[in-house]
């Protein structure tokens, strides 16, 4: 009995006998903006990234062409998005700078910097015309800033796969950098998923706020293909990342598949974590000839297990991710967006989508 007594005891104090509770996401609410708004000169779709700061939400427009943010307040009562409202768009017209002239602004992700206010962007460039990827910050009026230096591996544009580039971008915890996410494998690191498992790591970059350069990178696995073919594209890829505590990661991935109209996405949530055993990946030119760790992965959130509760059952191309209001019952929430892609390939939706953060 004293032995059992005492085995209690150094697991309590060690926490070596307890299971640390898992996080869990629980749906909560959608709603549906209309459909191309006009709006300060502008038209309201293909939101691809959304940030939260100083109690407004700024969304980043996928429009090459015309490259811009938007600036809307957002309300969430009783678990509920109650409404929408749009404050003002910001356009990167910048006459002063080379640099909007010489990049392709195809932008996907978007935060802010609640102190300085400086936005930074993360665009894809254009590979197919040997425009690299962009990783660069303006002021709260669009004025060019600044851009980071790229790692050697981004900034060859024949091992990067068009429309596969940079995605994803998220705060750091520490306040001092920030994290990119590739949307697909480069040519060099694996193959794209396809509908048997293979390794299809991407590449997920810190960067550093004052060097401006990349100091650390790590890979992160994608899921295969899980649903049947029915047309000729079938992709998965990384849309957004979002760190919740330090070295911890909400990603989301997204299958597309055509031939399934408006239901040919499959979106899921994953709780991703660099350890101490996750491998530093930045200096290594090629993941398919070496071994490497990429981060663990648990999936949190399959959108067909919540699919009713969204209208007409479509699963949109969620892009975004970001912290909402806390709860009244004091649990964080989480504010999702999808890119419509301005209705080109068919109905699609500007859903707003509200999780809840809660621990099992």
């Amino acid at each position: 009995m004293k032995n059992l007594v005492l085995i209690v005891f150094v697991c309590s104090l060690l926490q070596s006998c307890t299971s640390e509770k898992k996080i869990k996401l629980n749906f909560l609410d959608e709603f549906v903006l209309a459909d191309s708004i006009p709006f300060q000169n502008s038209i309201i779709g293909g939101l691809s990234g959304v940030d939260n700061a100083n109690g407004a939400y700024y969304f980043v427009v996928d429009d090459a062409r015309n490259p811009r943010f938007v600036k809307a307040e957002i309300s969430v009562k009783q678990n509920k998005i109650e409404t929408v409202d749009l404050k003002n768009v910001v356009l990167l017209n910048d006459t002063t700078t080379s640099y909007y002239k010489e990049n392709a602004l195809d932008l996907e992700s978007i935060f802010v910097d609640a102190e300085t206010e400086e936005v930074y962007f993360v665009g894809e460039g254009n590979i197919n015309k040997g425009k690299s990827p962009t990783v660069f910050k303006t002021a709260i009026n669009g004025t060019f800033l600044g851009d980071f230096s790229l790692p050697k591996s981004f900034k060859n544009t024949k091992i990067i796969k068009h429309n596969a580039a940079f995605e994803g971008s998220s705060k750091s915890i520490d306040g001092k950098g920030f994290w990119v996410a590739m949307e697909g494998p480069l040519t060099t690191d694996g193959e794209d998923p396809t509908f048997t498992k293979a390794s299809s790591p991407v590449r997920i970059t810190y960067f550093d706020k004052t060097t401006k350069k990349a100091t650390k990178q790590f890979a992160y696995q994608l899921e295969h293909i899980t649903k049947p073919a029915k047309g000729d594209i079938n992709l998965n890829g990384l849309t957004s990342i979002l760190e919740y505590k330090e070295n911890h990661f909400f990603i989301i991935e997204r299958t597309y598949q055509s031939g399934y109209g408006s239901y040919g996405n499959i979106v899921r949530i994953f709780d991703a974590v660099i350890n101490k055993e996750t491998t530093n990946v930045l200096n290594i030119d090629s993941l398919k000839n070496s071994a490497f760790i990429p981060l663990k992965k648990r999936l949190l959130l399959n959108f067909e297990d919540v699919k009713n509760h969204l209208t007409d059952g479509i699963i949109d191309n969620i892009e975004g991710i970001t912290f909402g209001p806390e709860l009244a019952n004091g649990n964080q929430s989480l504010l999702l967006v999808t890119d419509d892609n301005f209705q080109v390939y068919g109905k699609q939706l500007n859903q707003f989508i509200l999780l809840e953060i809660t621990h099992q």
